[in-house]
């Protein structure tokens, strides 16, 4: 059964920090591939700001480049609005049984993970492989048995800082992936204010 690690998120825009997470979990967990799955409208974040998805995704598809091991994904665009995990996971278990399908988050998830729509259910059916990130991870979902804590290397770096910056004429061009910053540049994301 092969390993696909699913890396949920906006990628309002991608920017390195989630390249370094995404080739962290390649190379030092026991995934074979991982999934960047460009999710159309996160249902605990307002919609103000967010880039058409299709955008989202192609940045993505140059962030990763000819890198043989990663993946946009669109599914959850065909999937109803708005996207919770569990729906995704369920579709993508059905079309994929021959797949182990892990979920990759962040350690500040935790907190609100107890929120998602039957969070139960995630956690009796896939593995979770949590990253560290700035904030204490003090859930006490934190000692599941589904969860895997991992130390990827941090970087204080988000795609609000990264908007923001574009919009206030400052060029971070070394905040995101060379090809995804051109794309941007060029179609003059974020540059407005929303």
């Amino acid at each position: 059964m092969k390993n696909v690690g699913l890396f949920f998120g906006s990628f309002n825009p991608v920017h390195i920090g989630h390249m370094v997470i995404a080739n962290y979990m390649l190379e030092f967990t026991p995934m074979d591939e991982l999934w960047f799955v460009v999710s159309p409208h996160n249902p605990l974040k307002k919609k103000e700001s967010l880039l058409e998805g299709h955008h989202r995704l192609e940045m993505v598809r140059l962030a990763i480049g000819d890198h043989f091991k990663m993946k946009a994904s669109d599914i959850e665009f065909g999937l109803p609005q708005p996207s919770y995990t569990i729906n995704t996971l369920a579709y993508l278990r059905e079309k994929c049984p021959n797949i182990h399908f892990i979920l990759i988050m962040g350690g500040d998830n935790l907190g609100t993970f107890h929120k998602w729509k039957n969070y139960e259910q995630i956690l009796e059916h896939f593995s979770i492989y949590l990253y560290s990130r700035f904030e204490q991870e003090d859930s006490k979902l934190a000692l599941h048995p589904s969860i895997q804590h991992f130390e990827a290397p941090r970087m204080e770096i988000s795609s609000t800082f990264i908007r923001q910056a574009i919009k206030n004429k400052k060029d971070v061009r070394h905040f995101m992936p060379p090809a995804s910053w051109e794309y941007c540049e060029e179609m003059h994301f974020y540059e407005r204010q929303q």
